[in-house]
């Protein structure tokens, strides 16, 4: 895609046009495409007291930036999709509604039990987080429900009335819904709120039938309970929002993207905002997507740094993994959510030195404000820009786009006074630790989501991007032992790209129960259970889909299924192939190639049990095209040469302009492209080229080459 301007200089774009904001935790990136494929990027500062805010600012500036007002800049937008970070930060903060709970008679404390697993088994001191409802505020509910949904006792609808008086009088803002069994049959959890209705005024009522009907029910609790705890805050920001940008012209909806890597409109997402925790990330799919087309390679791994942590997913013949198990802060969620390892390591994360002497990178982060030392807003504290930014990596002056300006001497005091006189060595040598530590934490995350799931990530192309990943790019591809990095020409809006790629997504699950396997007669049976269970979430994603405007052509369908052996405990998902027919045989094929390549082995023969039936329903918007140009014979212009720090040590480099490279253009390292959101590095031996969408591939030296 051409990039239409810089920050602050009028263009011209051709209406009408597509929109993302991305809210980041030191940056709100938004990314506009044009009827033609033009390309402008604005990056503001976040405010976390106010993100929509934030995103209120981008708007104002990319009018700016093409003359335009506010209300005419609107009324051409097309699509308006939103990437939000308010639901984690509802949660990480603490600051989310006071719930009250209704639960099984004889199951008020199943909350506080939780699993009783712990990730670390040697570390038995560390507290459980907080639970988010208190005793006194979770209220059981006699009746009963079998496994099978069948009744075994009345719901006593007057237990849920005077729990409603004690909410009200405890001014109680969102109630959640969690009876056991519901997930077989919701009836119990929508009687007791009908009755609760009768005590209670209140608004936010989260049913845990209507928000996570699987199995688990400390599971299907929680995600009840932190959609209630997050539903006023969330859902409140997202249509003050959305009325906001409508009074100002925005003609359409506001989509806001899932965790599930679809996006979604606020009137839709309303009743379930707990599927916004991963809001932000999870647009990177979108992202990997337009990188595969561009690269026609689809087996990626994407680093995204931003400026408070490191997002990291692993996309296969096309397809990035889902999964139902979230954890965020402590809680488990069970929402569909693509698969993303997420570690502290962006470049505002905070360094120093510990009381034994040790260095440390994160895991805490500067923020926004007072942000790096160098950014000269108050911190005083060394990060990893800082340390960038005294190795010659980075630039004195504008930074991302002209939001901040870059002072290396605070950098360099920042550095000296809380890493470099505790460790008794020079600034140079204290930044370089910075960044050679970091580069572990980064390769460990990669290594997470590829070799700890069956993945050989030297297979793969990797895809860094914000605003910090392609100045670490090629060092973790080649500890990975990759041989090429992937830079796209907007990495520094890699999410904000992606909400502009992603698919309306609806996800539909039914507990399904049965074995895969049996006599001929048992074998019909499950056959036809299993496709009638698929035709029933079907026709519920149809009506949702239309419902949105989706029909036709413009709707698709995927088709998954849960699977273990007899006498497990945890699942595998298998993804069946298009059609309305459902084939044992194939689904054992699927999922023994599956557990093969997770763990090494099957169970020949073995008995196979199905869990769960699945169906995402996809709402298709028109692609993003990549933009081509015709191949440069020139030679490409360097900026400057300054030295730089390298991982094998101190070497004059050239500098260029991002901006000046065209696709043809071949670059040998050492070498660093500045561009207006990002900053790319090619190591000594490594070979940076231009492709023809103008994004950079990096193919990286042989091993012991860049001596």
């Amino acid at each position: 895609m051409d990039n239409a301007g810089q920050p602050g200089q009028a263009t011209r774009m051709v209406p009408p046009w597509r929109i993302g904001v991305d809210v980041g935790g030191t940056f709100t990136d938004l990314v506009m495409v044009d009827a033609q494929g033009a390309l402008m990027i604005v990056k503001t500062p976040s405010v976390p007291t106010n993100p929509g805010e934030g995103v209120l600012d981008a708007v104002r500036k990319a009018a700016a930036n093409l003359a335009m007002p506010v209300e005419g800049f609107l009324a051409q937008c097309r699509l308006f999709v939103h990437g939000s970070t308010v639901a984690t930060n509802t949660v990480l903060e603490g600051k989310g509604a006071k719930v009250g709970l209704l639960t099984t008679h004889g199951f008020r404390d199943s909350l506080e039990i939780r699993r009783g697993i712990r990730d670390n088994p040697w570390d038995h001191r560390k507290p459980f987080p907080p639970v988010l409802v208190p005793r006194y505020l979770r209220l059981p509910v006699r009746g009963r429900l079998d496994s099978e949904g069948a009744e075994v006792a009345p719901i006593a609808v007057a237990d849920a009335v005077a729990a409603g008086e004690i909410f009200t009088c405890e001014g109680v803002e969102a109630v959640a819904i969690c009876l056991f069994n519901a997930y077989a049959d919701g009836r119990h959890e929508d009687e007791a709120a009908r009755a609760l209705a009768e005590s209670w005024s209140g608004e936010w009522v989260s049913r845990s039938s209507a928000i996570a009907p699987t199995i688990g029910e400390y599971e299907r609790s929680s995600t009840a309970v932190m959609n209630a705890y997050v539903a006023p805050r969330v859902v409140t920001y997202l249509r003050d929002l959305a009325k906001e940008l409508q009074r100002l012209g925005l003609p359409g909806a506001l989509l806001m993207s899932q965790s599930n890597g679809g996006v979604v409109s606020v009137d839709q997402i309303a009743d379930r905002p707990v599927n916004l925790v991963l809001s932000g990330p999870a647009a990177g799919v979108g992202a990997m997507t337009l990188a595969a087309n561009a690269l026609g390679d689809d087996n990626l791994i994407s680093m995204e740094i931003g400026g408070t942590s490191c997002d990291v997913a692993l996309m296969s013949a096309g397809q990035v993994a889902t999964s139902d198990a979230l954890e965020i802060d402590g809680y488990h969620l069970a929402v569909p959510s693509v698969e993303i390892h997420t570690v502290g390591a962006g470049g505002g994360t905070i360094a120093g030195v510990d009381a034994a002497g040790m260095l440390f990178a994160g895991p805490k982060g500067a923020g926004a404000r007072p942000g790096p030392a160098c950014y000269g807003h108050g911190g005083t504290e060394p990060t990893v820009t800082d340390a960038q930014l005294v190795l010659g990596r980075l630039a004195p002056g504008a930074y991302a786009g002209g939001s901040v300006t870059l002072d290396r001497e605070r950098a360099r005091e920042a550095i000296r006074t809380r890493v470099a006189e505790p460790l008794g060595i020079s600034i140079e040598d204290a930044a370089s630790g910075i960044i050679r530590l970091v580069e572990q934490h980064l390769l460990h995350a990669v290594e997470r989501i590829s070799v700890q799931r069956g993945f050989n990530p030297a297979g793969f192309t990797l895809v860094p991007a914000g605003g910090a990943g392609p100045l670490h790019g090629p060092s973790v591809a080649a500890m990975l032992g990759a041989r090429r990095v992937y830079v796209p020409r907007q990495a520094g809006a890699f999410c904000a790209m992606g909400l502009l790629q992603s698919d309306v997504r609806q996800d539909y699950i039914q507990v399904f129960m049965r074995d895969l396997d049996g006599d001929a007669a048992g074998a019909t049976q499950v056959t036809m259970a299993a496709q009638d269970g698929f035709a029933q979430l079907r026709a519920r994603a149809t009506e949702t889909l239309t419902r949105e405007g989706f029909t036709g052509d413009q709707a698709a369908y995927r088709r998954a299924l849960d699977l273990r052996y007899r006498g497990q405990q945890s699942d595998l998902r298998v993804e069946l192939p298009d059609g309305e027919t459902f084939d044992p045989a194939l689904v054992r094929r699927l999922f023994e190639a599956e557990y093969a390549r997770q763990f090494g082995h099957i169970q020949p023969g073995g008995a196979i049990q199905i869990t769960s039936l699945r169906m995402a329903g996809f709402g298709l918007l028109p692609p993003l095209e990549a933009a081509s140009a015709p191949a440069s014979n020139q030679a490409p212009h360097r900026r400057e040469t300054r030295r730089v720090w390298f991982p094998d040590g101190w070497r004059d480099t050239a500098i260029y302009d991002g901006a000046d490279l065209a696709p043809g253009q071949s670059i040998a390292g050492p070498a660093i492209v500045t561009e207006q959101t990002m900053t790319a590095i090619a190591r000594a031996g490594d070979t940076l080229s231009v492709d023809s969408a103008g994004n950079f591939i990096i193919d990286l030296a042989e091993r012991g080459a860049q001596a």
